[in-house]
């Protein structure tokens, strides 16, 4: 123990006094990440904010031929800007961006609205441009509520009752919490913190292997009174080090962007204290020693620095892979995926950021396969720096 500990202690300290690594460890996945989605967030919440306090200015074309429509809309807060250009005009400015939406009354629709049939209206939108997707959908309720009002009073000039309109209603009752809404946005944070676990500990692991080759400093240490075992688990042990301190960084970083964030602009709110950081980072810090074995057998076919860099950077996409997979079908956690590194750590704690509680099964299984696949490749790293192969 005594010699895994010194090991380890030369590869803290040497790495350390390394700037480059330093700096990629504790800052840029610790603090970018989350400054990042703190930022997106916070800008997303204002805009919405902002859609729903504004007047919304509803450019029209024949504003003039839809009267009671134009003093509905304005009666519910629209400020109504009647535009002279064509239709051809109109999509072409709601294309360049000049007019978020524009609304067209026809010729015939005051006509057809006489005679009691569908009177058109035609709403120009672009749905690609995302700063228009709240205004526009302000629009397309007011000009529904519209249609609802005309056609109950269509009914009761002829003494039919509305309701007959509405032969079922459909009432949700949403379960959802502030918090569980909140993971719509927060559930790509878990991605973020393995990232930046992996990242952690991506050059050190490549210079305690690769580096060392290169600079011909490997066959030194290896003929020093230490066995190649002790010597390769002093350095998986120092990697995993900094990957842990890197993802507690992470997680605090991630707790404190996520109190500037306005959440509650959005009916949402951040499960995100002290209690459930310490939980993620149980449950997640499993992972840390498959991540560390992993790069360290993969640094160790290589033989330089860049070649390292170049493998690992394609490798270390397979254990976040299942992350957006589930992250875009919205997985839900089972017995079975919690055999699944990076997975169920994202299960688990998407699970805690929600709310809800975790089965200790769903832990054991977890944390059971994980570090049982990380010694599995720690133990192939001891072996691969056994052949006399690995001088190069």
């Amino acid at each position: 123990m005594s010699i895994l500990g010194t090991v380890f202690l030369k590869e803290v300290l040497e790495n350390l006094r390394d700037r480059r690594v330093v700096l990629s460890a504790f800052f840029f996945g610790v603090l970018l990440a989350p400054a990042l989605f703190a930022l997106t967030t916070t800008i997303a919440s204002n805009r919405a904010v902002r859609d729903q306090e504004q007047p919304l200015k509803l450019p029209v074309i024949g504003a003039e031929r839809a009267p009671n429509l134009m003093q509905f809309l304005v009666e519910h807060g629209a400020e109504i800007e009647s535009v002279a250009f064509g239709p051809d005009d109109a999509v072409a400015k709601v294309r360049s961006g000049d007019y978020n939406f524009v609304l067209i009354v026809p010729d015939a629709y005051g006509e057809k609205l006489a005679r009691g049939e569908p009177a058109p209206l035609n709403l120009v939108l672009d749905t690609a441009n995302t700063r228009a997707g709240g205004t526009t959908e302000r629009a397309r309720r007011l000009l529904d509520a519209y249609g609802r009002q005309s056609a109950a009073l269509r009914l009761l000039a002829r003494g039919i009752g509305p309701e007959v309109m509405t032969p079922v209603e459909v009432r949700g009752i949403d379960v959802a919490t502030p918090a569980g809404r909140s993971v719509l946005i927060l559930g790509m944070m878990t991605y973020f913190c393995l990232m930046s676990m992996l990242v952690g500990g991506f050059y050190l692991a490549i210079d305690t292997t690769a580096g060392e080759r290169e600079r011909g400093s490997l066959e030194p240490l290896l003929s020093l009174p230490v066995t190649r075992a002790q010597l390769i688990v002093g350095k998986i042990l120092a990697t995993c080090a900094f990957m842990a301190v890197s993802l507690l960084l992470t997680l605090v970083a991630t707790a404190i962007a996520l109190s500037f964030v306005p959440l509650e602009a959005l009916g949402m709110s951040a499960n995100f204290g002290p209690k459930i950081v310490l939980a993620i980072f149980g449950v997640m810090v499993a992972f840390v020693p498959l991540g560390a074995g992993l790069m360290t057998v993969v640094a160790s076919f290589t033989r330089s620095n860049r070649e390292a860099q170049t493998w690992l950077s394609v490798v270390l996409m397979v254990p976040l892979a299942p992350i957006m997979f589930a992250v875009m079908n919205g997985t839900r956690p089972t017995a079975n995926l919690m055999a699944i590194p990076s997975l169920s750590q994202h299960l688990l704690a998407t699970d805690l950021m929600r709310g809800d509680g975790i089965d200790p099964l769903h832990v054991a299984i977890s944390v059971a396969t994980t570090l049982g696949l990380g010694l599995i490749l720690i133990w192939i790293a001891t072996r691969l720096y056994r052949r006399e192969a690995i001088l190069g």
